[in-house]
C-alpha cells in the first residue's frame, strides 16, 4: 500500500466525521450497550461508546463504511476513551486492551475492503487516542492548586497499553487528539516513542489540539504557537486542531500553525457551535463553504469533521477538496 507520507504531498486527505453523532442515531438503550456479555454488569454502561465495538460491532462497521463511501481516506477507531483512566468510570479497566484491539480490527477490516475495491485510493486507519478525563498540569480542586488527579507516569502507562492494542489490531497511524492539556499529550507521545523503540517500528503520528474558547488558547493556557513548540521535539506526521470550535473560528489558529511548521497541518472542526440543546445545526454546505477558506489559503493537508458532523458533511468537504492541491510539506 502506498505510504501516507507520499500521498500527503499529492492531495488533501480527508479524515472521517464524528462517531458519537452517528451512534446517537441508533438510539441504543442500556440493554444494547450491555449486550449478552455484559447483561449482569453491576454498573450503568449506557454512554460508553467504546464498548459498542464489543457489543454492537455491526453498527461500528456500518458507521465506518458510511464515512468511506462519503470520501474519507482516514478512519478513526472507536477508542476516544480507550484508556484505563477513562474506563474507570465504567469499572472496565481490564477490558482496555480488548476494546482497542477490536476497534482497530473492525476499522481495518472495513478500510481494507474499500482499498481492495479501489487500490488507487488506499484507506488508512488512525488509532484514536483521546485526552482522558483527567489533566496532568492543572488541579481539579480550586482550593488546592498543587493537587493533581493523575501523574505523568500513570498517563504514560495507560497510553502505552492503548497504543500497543491499537497497533496490534491493525491501526496504520496514531492520532493523539482533542488535546486540552499538552502534558497529557506529551505522556501519550512518550508512550508511543517507547512502543516504537521496543517494536522497531515507525507508525505516522498525528497530533491534534483543541482551542477551547475565543481567547485562542488550550484549556491549560497555551496559544497555538506554544502548543506547536511543546510537541515539536517528537517526529510527527501532522499537527492541527479539532473540536471545541466551528470551522470559522479555527482559521487564525491554523494560520499560525501553517506559517510556523514544516509538518502537515490537519483540521477537523465541529459542525459549528452547539445550540441551546447541545445539537449542531450547521449544514454540510455551510461547513464546506467555511472549509473552502482553509483550502483557498493553503492552510491544510488533512481535513475532516468532529462533533455534529455526519457522512454528508464529509462528502461535501471531500468533493470540495478534490479541486485543491495540498499545502507544501517539508518533513514526514
Amino acid at each position: 500500500m502506498k505510504d501516507i507520507r507520499e500521498i500527503l504531498k499529492e492531495r488533501v486527505l480527508i479524515l472521517d466525521g464524528a462517531m458519537g453523532t452517528m451512534l446517537q442515531r441508533y438510539k441504543f438503550t442500556e440493554e444494547d450497550f450491555r449486550g449478552e456479555r455484559f447483561k449482569d454488569w453491576e454498573h450503568p454502561l449506557q454512554g460508553n461508546n467504546d464498548l459498542l465495538s464489543l457489543t454492537q460491532p455491526e453498527a461500528i462497521a456500518e458507521v465506518h463504511k458510511k464515512y468511506l463511501e462519503a470520501g474519507a481516506d482516514i478512519l478513526e477507531t472507536n477508542t476516544f476513551s480507550g484508556t484505563t483512566i477513562a474506563m474507570a468510570d465504567y469499572h472496565m479497566e481490564d477490558l482496555v486492551y480488548e476494546l482497542n484491539y477490536e476497534s482497530a480490527r473492525i476499522a481495518k477490516e472495513v478500510a481494507d475492503e474499500f482499498t481492495k475495491k479501489d487500490p488507487n485510493k488506499p484507506r488508512f486507519v488512525a488509532g484514536s487516542i483521546g485526552p482522558t478525563n483527567k489533566t496532568a498540569s492543572m488541579s481539579p480542586d480550586v482550593n488546592d492548586p498543587g493537587f493533581r488527579a493523575v501523574s505523568f507516569d500513570e498517563l504514560r502507562i495507560a497510553y502505552k497499553q492503548q497504543v500497543e492494542a491499537l497497533l496490534d489490531g491493525g491501526a496504520d497511524l496514531l492520532l493523539v487528539e482533542t488535546i486540552f492539556d499538552t502534558l497529557n499529550a506529551k505522556a501519550a507521545l512518550f508512550a508511543i516513542e517507547e512502543v516504537k523503540e521496543e517494536r522497531n517500528i515507525d507508525p505516522p503520528i498525528m497530533v491534534s489540539g483543541t482551542i477551547t474558547d475565543a481567547s485562542g488558547r488550550t484549556l491549560s493556557g497555551q496559544t497555538a504557537e506554544a502548543f506547536l513548540i511543546s510537541i515539536s521535539h517528537i517526529p510527527i506526521l501532522s499537527v492541527g486542531f479539532n473540536c471545541a470550535l466551528g470551522a470559522n473560528q479555527l482559521v487564525p489558529h491554523l494560520e499560525v500553525l501553517s506559517s510556523k511548521t514544516d509538518y502537515a497541518v490537519s483540521a477537523h472542526p465541529n459542525a459549528g457551535l452547539p445550540n441551546a440543546f447541545g445539537e449542531y445545526d450547521e449544514t454540510p454546505e455551510q461547513m464546506a463553504a467555511q472549509i473552502k477558506e482553509y483550502l483557498d489559503k493553503g492552510l491544510v493537508n488533512i481535513v475532516g469533521g468532529c462533533c455534529g458532523t455526519v457522512p454528508e458533511h464529509i462528502n461535501a468537504i471531500a468533493e470540495l477538496a478534490k479541486n485543491y492541491t495540498p499545502r507544501g510539506v517539508l518533513v514526514g
